[in-house]
């Protein structure tokens, strides 16, 4: 979410989880047309009813103030980089850095087929499930944390949300060139 521009008109709800790249975990952002939500499908409680929030300007109750603010920081910061547009050629640009690393070799193996590929995570894995915990050890030992991947289908996962910097992608694919070099007689072992 705000990692591309968003045609908005085309849907009638959004609902968004805002972690990440939009503010801290626990807030969200939600965009509804009025129709939707001055008619509902059926009657809800009344804390669950948009129209409510949004006939109060979205404070119905209390909302997490904190959030909310850095979550206006973050817009402000989106703008300040050229909008959605710009925001989503820089997260190209990075995530190209790895997936051009990945594409031109033959010892890690990406997870996402081509066309279904994350601008956020880049998942992929070594050759063993042996040698994905030596690069995890080695990768953390160089200041390149968080790569672990998700529990379901493991590697790791280069998370690269919108505030994160192209540096960090160059880093992570030097580091991954050396290994590989390192460790190439242990995968065909």
């Amino acid at each position: 979410m705000f990692s591309k521009p968003i045609d908005v008109p085309r849907y009638g709800l959004i609902y968004a989880g805002a972690q990440k790249n939009l503010g801290p975990s626990g807030i969200t952002l939600v965009i509804a047309k009025k129709s939707i939500i001055e008619n509902p499908v059926r009657e809800l409680p009344q804390m669950m009813q948009y129209r409510n929030h949004a006939n109060k300007e979205g404070r119905f109750n209390t909302p997490n103030t904190f959030g909310v603010y850095l979550m206006g920081q973050v817009f402000k910061w989106i703008l300040a980089q050229g909008g959605l547009e710009a925001v989503q050629k820089i997260n190209e640009e990075k995530a190209a850095v790895i997936y051009d690393f990945l594409d031109s070799q033959d010892f890690y193996i990406p997870h996402a087929q081509t066309d279904s590929r994350s601008l956020m995570n880049i998942t992929f894995k070594c050759p063993t499930p042996e040698l994905d915990k030596v690069f995890l050890a080695e990768s953390d030992k160089r200041g390149l944390s968080g790569l672990k991947g998700h529990r379901s289908i493991g590697g790791m996962r280069a998370s690269i949300y919108n505030a994160f910097p192209k540096a960090g992608c160059e880093a992570l694919v030097s580091f991954m060139k050396e290994f590989a070099r390192e460790h190439a007689n242990a995968a065909t072992a």
